[in-house]
């Protein structure tokens, strides 16, 4: 059963991957689906990028084991702050700017934002820097659920998940990307719920499975009785920082802001805000209220021997092969959706910020598209064998440089980014010093980390402190730094103006009657 769903699983991304391949022939509907994506496929883009297996497997049996059932704070997080405001705040204004710059990813935004080829061609190493780690990040919450499923090699894995994303985002481009999230997304939904109900079914139901949760304590965290079904669990400043970090990082990711561009029109926003929030709200919401419940398993649990990352798995061990199969294949959802979103920012960021102004100024539409898609192997491969380095070495320095890969992107890119859409005087320096600060804190917090304030020595403390940090440099030295050319803001934020007629329906005007 469990390699029949897999092999039916895989035909239909491939196939899709094929019938998408009419909308790849250019740039523009490589990377973006031509701008026309509709609500849903947009949505579920957004959310299914923004989820994997590191959230299902890693952060969720973290999390849930620090904090108990307060964890879920961390999924309603996702939904409010990382798609509701993130849709409501930058997904109208990036659409409407984006289009007017004619940018296609993050880096020409900003060299066309503010007239600087250097904004560029920094952003550009950022990215290229920290989204190959984070990348290699996507298999290692599949190893243990393969080996609990199949009893395959890690390494198989790998290699099997590499080769059908590469050939259906090969093939399609964003448009069969974008299909196949909705398709992942929709696994995911119904995975995720049916999991909580079989796994909470094993204890004997929520309510004594809540009643067996109170009942835990653990003296190395805090003496107080039932902390870990409590409203805000055993460390509430910390979770605080948790939920700044995976919610607010969002708005500075590159491929999460490369949503927006795609979208197709003023409806697609409004409905795309509404489906992505619901999305997360399950999707997230249910992954970390799992978690939550991952110290009625302890007895079967050795963190120290197997880490976090075994206490997912485990409290999947005993499910039916059907209900494992699903897992399986929600997780790998999880993974392929977010590793081909990634793949694509990385492969059209290197080639067009990169290579075409740089190496190669008079490259054609269809050479660039075939360097876009050569690229998008080449980071495959890197990325899995980064990988497969970690998993057969136990090298270390690949995890940690995973860890703080979210943060350093948006520390660096998402006040720079926010600020750019909304306000005129702030300035190239501003952004310059924005993105040095934000990488260079979390290489510093990887490389020197007891050097630091103990509550910074955390990678997701660091960067959320990153992300905070960057809302107040920003503004504050755009003041004191040369404001940027009159002529070149005006002509950028003279899109807004533009009038455009509407139906009564959507907005009402002066002589409506």
């Amino acid at each position: 059963m469990k390699i029949a769903l897999l092999i039916f699983y895989f035909a239909v991304l491939v196939g899709i991957g094929l019938y998408c391949r009419k909308h790849a022939t250019d740039v523009d509907g490589f990377v973006l689906g031509g701008r026309s994506v509709g609500p849903w496929l947009t949505a579920f883009a957004y959310g299914t990028s923004y989820f994997s297996a590191v959230v299902f497997v890693g952060y969720a049996g973290q999390f849930g084991w620090k904090y108990g059932i307060a964890a879920t704070w961390a999924g309603i997080g996702n939904a409010l702050i990382g798609s509701l405001l993130a849709w409501f705040i930058l997904g109208r204004r990036t659409r409407i700017m984006s289009r007017h710059l004619n940018s296609a990813t993050m880096p020409q935004f900003f060299e066309s934002r503010f007239g600087s080829p250097a904004l560029k061609i920094a952003s550009s190493i950022i990215i290229f820097i920290f989204l190959i780690p984070y990348t290699a990040s996507l298999y290692n919450g599949l190893s243990r659920l393969f080996g609990m499923a199949f009893g395959i090699d890690y390494s198989v894995c790998i290699l099997l998940m590499s080769v059908l994303t590469a050939i259906y985002v090969i093939a399609g481009g964003y448009m069969a990307t974008a299909i196949n999230d909705f398709i992942q997304g929709m696994v995911m939904l119904v995975g995720i719920t049916a999991v909580i109900f079989a796994v909470l079914e094993t204890k004997g139901g929520f309510i004594n499975a809540l009643d067996g949760l109170a009942r835990i304590t653990d003296e190395t965290v805090t003496t107080t009785p039932g902390i870990f079904s409590s409203f805000f669990g055993p460390d509430p400043l910390n979770l605080l920082f948790v939920v700044i970090l995976t919610s607010l990082g969002t708005w500075g990711l590159p491929q999460m802001v490369q949503k927006f561009y795609a979208i197709k029109d003023e409806q697609a926003i409004q409905k795309g805000t509404v489906i992505s929030t619901l999305f997360a709200f399950v999707v997230a919401g249910g992954c970390y209220f799992l978690g939550g419940f991952g110290r009625l398993f302890s007895g079967e649990i050795d963190i120290k021997a197997n880490g976090y990352d075994s206490i997912i798995p485990t409290m999947l061990a005993g499910l039916s092969d059907g209900m494992i199969a699903l897992v399986v294949i929600l997780v790998l959802s999880a993974s392929m959706s977010t590793l081909s979103s990634l793949v694509i920012v990385s492969s059209s960021t290197l080639t067009l910020d990169l290579i075409k102004d740089n190496f190669a100024k008079n490259m054609s539409e269809d050479r660039q598209v075939f360097m876009i898609r050569f690229l998008i192997v080449v980071f495959i491969a890197i990325s899995a064998i980064l990988a497969l380095i970690q998993y057969k070495s136990s090298v270390t320095f690949i995890a940690q440089l995973m860890g703080v890969s979210w943060g350093a992107l948006a520390g660096a890119f998402l006040a720079p980014f926010m600020y750019s859409l909304y306000y005129k005087n702030i300035t190239t320096a501003a952004c310059g010093v924005c993105f040095l600060f934000g990488s260079i804190l979390m290489i510093a917090n990887m490389l020197c980390r007891p050097l630091f304030p103990a509550i910074l020595q955390s990678p997701i403390n660091a960067g959320a402190f990153a992300m905070l940090a960057g809302l107040i440099i920003v503004p504050l030295v755009s003041m004191i730094t040369e404001k940027p050319d009159k002529k070149l803001i005006d002509n950028a934020f003279s899109c807004y103006d533009k009038e455009t007629k509407v139906p009564l329906i959507t907005a009402l005007g002066k002589n409506s009657g």
